[in-house]
């Protein structure tokens, strides 16, 4: 009796636990069942039992073609690109040149030109001595000549790309730098400003010397900015110096809008960027809104947005000239706040992430010989080369 009432409890929980996977089965692939897609889906019409029959596209060529011409179908699912334009509406848009056009010389022409070039050179016999005798010096005036004409500003632009000069200062436009501006602190070759070198507060604690090529009777206009160094507005900039309808390229005798102040980038927070800006004037320029008071040493009175100085005077001038260099702080710094801004000096404190560490192992295998200083109990720690 007990034997029996043991195997129908057998077959009842069996039986139950049966209608259970069952119930869970159906439940599962209730949740499971997809939606009927909206319109047809991509290699529908393609017979993967058969694929001997598929044609093949035998060349790179046809198959970038159909491709692009897969690509520009109308689709009814969303893509990508559709996901990031509703996130970004200006996502991909093509930056807008404001500055003078791009003129592309004649290929034919330069050509031509690197020809007769090769054969004047092979005439010259005191050029294949000196190139024999490997005593022929390069004149790097005519090379640096040469490259501001040719290729300079091309490539002056992509560095100021990568420093996001452009990025900060005019937003979805660039400009090529057609005219070289030389700026140099001092006397000294090694204060120049080129294209992101590092110059320390000291060195650029005076206006700098500043020349370029002008044509008679023109007009520019010259700004230096930090977009880097506003103490309240990430978006903000403060501006250094700025000084239009500069005649003939004599910055000494254009009308100064805001005089000269140094560097000061505050103590913690790494290298900032300082940007000189030649503008191109198409005339006299009225700037009885830009002017600062003399001297001017409020940081709110030289808040400053380069864009919006530029789009109250497109109409009359274009951005033509390009020079930018790097600074941290030093003691001059302080003077500066102190003396100069009258103001108590903001630092900031980096705090750094404690140095990670892998778990230790039980058996190292090619580590240094100080492997296990990493890991050594205590306050002080040795930590060695490794």
């Amino acid at each position: 009796m007990a034997l029996r009432m043991v195997c129908a409890a057998v077959l009842r929980n069996g039986t139950d636990l049966g209608v259970n996977n069952a119930r869970a089965f159906g439940t599962t692939a209730f949740l499971c069942r997809l939606t009927p897609p909206l319109g047809p889906m991509p290699n529908e019409d393609i017979d993967v039992e058969d694929l001997e029959s598929v044609e093949k596209y035998r060349s790179y060529t046809r198959y970038f073609k159909q491709a692009e011409e897969a690509q520009r179908k109308p689709v009814w699912w969303r893509t990508y690109r559709k996901h990031v334009e509703q996130a970004d509406p200006g996502h991909g848009a093509e930056p807008v040149n404001i500055g003078l056009p791009q003129s592309r010389p004649c290929r034919i022409k330069e050509a031509r030109e690197r020809k007769q070039a090769l054969k004047e050179n092979k005439k010259n016999v005191d050029l294949e001595r000196a190139t024999r005798l490997r005593t022929f010096k390069i004149p790097l005036d005519r090379v640096q000549e040469a490259w501001e004409k040719t290729s300079g500003p091309s490539q002056i632009k992509r560095v100021a790309e990568h420093y996001g000069v452009f990025r900060d200062l005019f937003p979805m436009a660039y400009f090529l730098p057609h005219v070289p501006l030389r700026v140099t602190y001092g006397q000294e070759n090694s204060s120049q400003v080129h294209f992101g070198n590092r110059l320390t507060p000291t060195q650029a604690a005076s206006a700098p010397l500043v020349s370029f090529e002008a044509e008679k009777g023109s007009l520019w206009t010259l700004l230096l900015t930090c977009p880097d160094e506003h103490l309240l507005d990430n978006d903000g900039e403060y501006v250094h110096w700025l000084v239009g309808n500069i005649p003939e390229g004599d910055v000494l005798s254009g009308e100064e809008l805001c005089h000269y102040l140094a560097p000061f980038p505050a103590k913690g927070t790494g290298f900032h960027r300082y940007i000189y800006v030649l503008f191109k004037q198409e005339g006299p320029i009225n700037f009885q809104e830009d002017i600062r008071q003399t001297p001017c040493h409020s940081l709110s009175d030289r808040t400053f947005k380069t864009v919006d100085f530029y789009r109250r005077h497109q109409d009359s001038m274009t951005p033509v000239g390009l020079a930018f260099f790097q600074c941290q702080w030093d003691e001059s710094v302080t003077t500066t706040f102190h003396n100069t801004l009258n103001m108590k000096e903001p630092v900031f404190e980096f705090v750094r992430p404690p140095v990670y560490h892998p778990p230790q192992v039980k058996y190292p295998h090619s580590q240094p010989l100080r492997y296990l200083d990493r890991y050594r109990d205590g306050k002080q720690h040795t930590f060695g080369i490794y």
